[in-house]
């Protein structure tokens, strides 16, 4: 038999056992869940509490794992599913040794078997895992070093966007690293097969049952560490195909005016069936592993007791999941408990991208009313100046992309924009949209929205900055008002003519510390935006806002990193996120945050320019 048939025939031995290998891993998932769930919240409880920090936010609890304490927590997380894992290989592999046919009766007295030697075997997880991090921490202490010492003067951005050889190099590297330490895990992993039988059925203790296993294995480690890897090259391909088919039923989920809640709900459903499909994936590929290594182990075999009442196994089985079943809802009930009496409520303010621009053509009078009417916080837009000294709304150099007609705003009059068509790209019903003056803006949003003003140059500022000044203090709006460039220098400029003004840098990468640069705000790439630039843009003193976010589950991610402002062009669905995440838990919040880190999205339409 060749040994990808030995592998396969492995995962058809587990399947066929599924229906006593599925639930009892399941139940001591459970009961680990139920575990960690409190015992996690009330660490960060008390993390919270001997800081100066009132409340927690959704980035604050991922953030926590960073910090010594969190580290720690973290380690004990691990450790807990890794003694499941301990347990429920230890009742496979004993299952495994039983004569007769009934496997009820004989996976109920592997159960009870390997109960009697628990002292045993958390001893040998204990030292398992202490070997393990043994053989990790050198080769992760390295290539820290390395990518620290290549990538440690600036953001990484930076080396990202303007040095990608030295990054790749760097990561080139550590790439090798790690393929080093896999080898040699591998090496010793294959070594160890025996040890957990060796403790279970010989009686030996777990501190010499790794060397008495390494003796054993001589001269059947490259047999082993071929089917190792098989084995593993078929649950990946198993778990790639469980994400295939996820991603497809979420993408499928239709997103439409006033259901926005039912797609969220769905959205998470699939993700929880997606989570306990990788479960039993998880079980199955256990239980393969466990003939895999049986097939090496020349122990005697087990008798099993004379019960037969098939039916009474399984209630007590059932019995055994429904404790876990209880015990990981009250984990999560208590751990939402002391979660919610530190977390805060969603600070977040919307800004309507160009106008509303996914429901009107953008950076139109349309496109900002229905942003006003849609209740943004404020309506973002892009101004310019025309030929004969106006400020207008616009955001591309010409009116090619919009009408079809080359004219560049520089060079246009007011008179030419009136006979320029902006709104038919979109739809036809906005036929008669041209281009709005900043002036016609202000006036409209007054009183209604803020407005943040993008200055536009493509090279070609005449005396931009003090006409919107101009204008925004003709109408009074100082205060409703704030400014912002992909320019630098134009920022500082506006900041030292009106230094009282609200103003920001624009960026669509990151270059240094931008955190550094004066303003009032960052406004940055959605992609750029994570735990650590929200810390530090909070840290000095300034707001975040990110664009242009346009996907529900992106929002919701965005929402729970800490950012201060959206910038999107649907406002209104922006606003249905917000009310959607007041009624969920932190631990739904995450679970919707999970979503959009597995690369899903609820993106309802095309947007033909999402840049800023």
């Amino acid at each position: 038999m060749s040994r990808y048939s030995t592998v396969t025939e492995a995962y058809a031995q587990a399947w066929a056992r599924r229906r006593v290998f599925v639930p009892l891993y399941m139940a001591l998932r459970l009961l680990a869940y139920a575990l960690i769930a409190p015992g996690m919240a009330a660490t960060i409880n008390l993390a919270v509490s001997l800081s100066d920090q009132p409340a927690l936010t959704d980035q604050d609890i991922a953030y926590f794992i960073l910090t010594p304490v969190g580290f720690l927590a973290t380690l004990v997380v691990l450790s807990i599913l890794l003694t499941v894992e301990v347990l429920s290989f230890a009742v496979m592999s004993t299952s495994l040794r039983y004569d007769g046919t009934d496997r009820w009766r004989t996976s109920w007295a592997a159960f009870g078997f390997v109960v009697s030697h628990v002292k045993e075997l958390l001893v040998f997880g204990l030292l398992f895992v202490l070997r393990v991090l043994l053989l990790v921490a050198p080769f992760a202490l390295v290539a820290g070093v390395i990518m620290l010492w290549a990538t440690g003067d600036y953001d990484i951005n930076y080396y990202l966007t303007y040095k990608p050889p030295s990054f790749l190099a760097a990561a080139g590297i550590v790439a090798v690293i790690l393929l080093a330490l896999a080898f040699v895990l591998l090496l010793r992993l294959s070594s160890w097969a025996l040890a957990l039988h060796l403790v279970l059925f010989e009686g030996i203790r777990p501190r010499d049952a790794f060397d008495e296993s390494r003796i054993r294995m001589q001269g059947k480690q490259t047999r082993l560490k071929i089917e190792l890897v098989i084995w593993v090259a078929v649950r990946l391909a198993i778990s790639l195909v469980i994400a295939f088919v996820a991603g497809l039923a979420i993408n499928l989920i239709p997103i439409t005016e006033g259901h926005l809640k039912t797609a969220l709900t769905l959205s998470m459903a699939i993700v929880l069936l997606w989570g306990l499909a990788l479960i039993v994936l998880s079980a199955v590929a256990l239980g393969a592993l466990a003939v895999l290594l049986d097939g090496f182990f020349e122990g005697q075999r087990l008798q099993a007791p004379e019960t037969t009442d098939g039916g009474s196994l399984r209630v007590r089985l059932a019995l055994t999941v429904g404790v876990g079943i209880v015990a990981m809802v009250g984990g999560i009930w208590m751990g939402n408990g002391l979660l919610k009496s530190v977390e805060a409520d969603d600070e977040v303010e919307i800004i309507a991208h160009r106008g509303a621009a996914g429901s009107r053509p953008e950076n139109t009078m349309a496109s900002v009313v229905k942003a006003i009417g849609d209740e943004a916080d404020w309506v973002e837009i892009d101004v310019q100046e025309t030929a004969d000294g106006e400020v207008v709304v616009m955001h591309d150099s010409d009116f090619m992309k919009l009408a079809g007609v080359s004219l560049t705003i520089w060079d246009a009059t007011m008179a030419d924009l009136a006979e320029i068509d902006i709104g038919s790209w979109f739809d036809p019903a906005f036929s008669s949209e041209r281009t709005p003056s900043l002036h016609d803006v202000l006036q409209a949003a007054r009183g209604k929205s803020k407005v943040l003003i993008e200055l536009k140059y493509y090279g070609h500022d005449v005396d931009l900055e003090n006409r919107v000044i101009a204008i925004v203090e003709e109408l009074g709006m100082q205060d409703q008002i704030a400014v912002m460039s992909l320019k630098y220098p134009a920022v500082l400029k506006m900041r030292e003519l009106r230094p009282e003004w609200r103003t920001g840098v624009l960026a669509a990468t990151g270059v240094g510390d931008l955190t550094a640069l004066e303003g009032d705000f960052l406004a940055v790439n959605a992609g750029m935006a994570n735990v650590s630039m929200v810390n530090a843009t909070n840290a000095a003193g300034k707001d975040l806002y990110v664009w242009t976010v346009n996907d529900p589950l992106q929002m919701s991610k965005m929402i729970s990193l800490g950012v201060d402002g959206l910038i999107t062009d649907e406002p209104a669905l922006a606003h249905q996120v917000l009310e959607f995440r007041a009624g969920l838990t932190p631990t739904e919040r995450m679970l919707l945050w999970m979503t959009e880190e597995l690369g899903l999205d609820l993106t309802s339409g095309d947007y033909r320019d999402t840049s800023p």
